[in-house]
């Protein structure tokens, strides 16, 4: 397909979730690519660590804001914390979340709400905090990290799979409110990827045939490259066809299926 590369060198991208797995393979194409980032999450250690190591090897400028994303208030916090800096950012990558595996009757109720704070209220927020600055720049995109189960209803893991579900259907809404301003905007949904999301969500053994945070990644950056960017992809074949047969498969297959798989 016709590429159009998206420019790197010379912006500045901001990835939440940036301390392990996607989110800091994120940081480390971006800062390959010549970009500047900046590097949230809750451990200051390893983002300092993360953002020496890109400095050294690119030569570029990495910004640590060790934050809590799952706070109330977090967009307004990011948005002072880079105004002190003087940063203006022409990317965001949405990565930070956490999944909780469980029947709803089981789970703890402030750990729900815990994961809808940071999945849809505190991504929801920070996109609509910096979206101006994105549209303005014109030279970046919005990326956020939906899942292969934002396609279908996932049983035992039923908040999290509506979590990301949410997280599809508002970014590629937004993909077609700014489609005429050259903003690229994407939701990424990888499927089972190895990273500590599993060790957090208790599901490692519904991890089969998982993909590296590299391979999930490289789907996002050759999306960004189109010519014209798809508003939503599915990192990795099978969960590609396994995300198209859920919405031509009945429902209730579908929930059966998956409840089958997550019992």
């Amino acid at each position: 397909m016709t590429t159009s590369e998206m420019t790197y060198r010379g912006t500045t991208a901001m990835i939440t979730g940036a301390s392990s797995g996607i989110g800091e393979e994120f940081a480390a194409r971006f800062a390959e690519r010549g970009a500047d980032v900046v590097l949230v999450a809750r451990r200051e250690d390893r983002l300092r660590a993360l953002a020496a190591e890109l400095e050294e090897r690119h030569g570029i400028t990495a910004t640590v804001l060790p934050l809590d994303l799952g706070v109330a208030g977090i967009a307004a916090t990011l948005r002072r914390e880079l105004d002190d800096r003087g940063i203006r950012i022409d990317t965001l990558i949405g990565n930070a979340g956490f999944g909780a595996r469980g029947a709803i009757l089981t789970e703890d109720p402030e750990r729900l709400a815990a994961m809808i704070q940071l999945n849809v209220v505190a991504l929801t927020a920070v996109t609509r905090e910096f979206l101006p600055d994105l549209v303005a720049s014109g030279r970046g995109a919005l990326v956020n990290v939906a899942s292969v189960v934002a396609y279908q209803p996932t049983p035992y893991m039923a908040v999290y799979g509506a979590t990301k579900a949410f997280v599809l259907s508002l970014t590629e809404a937004i993909a077609y409110e700014t489609r005429d301003t050259g903003l690229r905007v994407l939701a990424l949904s990888p499927g089972s990827t190895a990273t500590e999301f599993f060790e957090i969500a208790c599901a490692e053994e519904v991890a089969r045939g998982m993909q590296t945070p590299a391979q999930v990644v490289e789907t996002a950056l050759k999306a960004l490259d189109r010519r014209s960017t798809p508003p939503s992809v599915v990192s990795g074949a099978t969960n590609a066809v396994a995300s198209m047969l859920s919405g031509i498969i009945p429902r209730r297959v579908v929930l059966e299926a998956s409840g089958r798989l997550l019992a």
